[in-house]
């Protein structure tokens, strides 16, 4: 299956999640393409990889498309996670329930700060980082989550490797590196925030231009004839 239908199949779930919550049985690609933010055609051909076709004139089956699309992103079963840093971030992934919902299980959340470690937070309690080998292999960990400065991050991550975790997701602001049989995925809440302002800001220079105050160059006002 293409990465690329890979990232769009959580889209394809969080829709089909909320259509079954209303008590919709059927969906047509185009819906579903709506709802995700695709083009109906993407929609057919990623659904195709899963073995799903549809019925012409009826759609898809909603229960049936979401157990087909919970399988193959391995949602069937639980996934225990551990949290490396016990800041503002880490705090709030730990108290998160919608994971639980989703098939994620915080099972350990690990710090170094001697004021931290010893911590609850919720139901858990702030453990060393060395202690991480022992955590993994007691607890059957899958998935290992970097919430820590971006100094830190690559040491925490080899550390990771190094206690058998080959699925990481990075918070930190920094970028790792990492063996090929390791995946990792990189979420960085900063970037997202300059991209989208980004477009505010191309927003703000298209309105101007049409309200006749900018001259769609630089946001620079036009010259009158007069001033010249």
């Amino acid at each position: 299956m293409p990465e690329a239908t890979v990232g769009r199949l959580p889209l394809y779930l969080r829709a089909l999640v909320e259509m079954a919550e209303r008590g919709e049985g059927t969906i047509s690609s185009q819906s579903l393409a709506g709802a995700a933010g695709v083009n109906s055609a993407k929609v057919r051909k990623d659904l195709s990889y899963l073995g799903s076709y549809g019925t012409r004139g009826v759609g898809y089956d909603v229960a049936y498309l979401l157990h087909q699309v919970r399988r193959e992103l391995g949602l069937t079963q639980d996934w225990p996670v551990l949290i490396a840093g016990a800041g503002n971030l880490g705090h709030a992934l730990a108290n998160y329930r919608g994971f639980e919902e989703r098939g994620f299980r915080v099972v350990a959340i690990l710090d170094v700060d001697p004021a931290t470690v010893g911590e609850s937070i919720g139901q858990l309690r702030v453990r060393h980082l060395d202690d991480l080998p022992e955590i993994v292999r007691e607890l059957d960990v899958a998935i290992g989550v970097i919430c820590t400065p971006g100094p830190a991050a690559q040491e925490v991550a080899d550390r990771m490797v190094q206690a058998g975790l080959r699925s990481i997701l990075n918070f930190a602001p920094a970028l790792v590196t990492l063996p090929n049989d390791v995946s990792i995925r990189r979420v960085d809440l900063s970037s997202e925030l300059q991209i989208l302002a980004y477009y505010e800001q191309r927003k703000a220079a298209l309105e101007l231009v049409a309200a006749g105050r900018g001259s769609g160059r630089d946001g620079l006002a036009p010259i009158s004839a007069a001033g010249r």
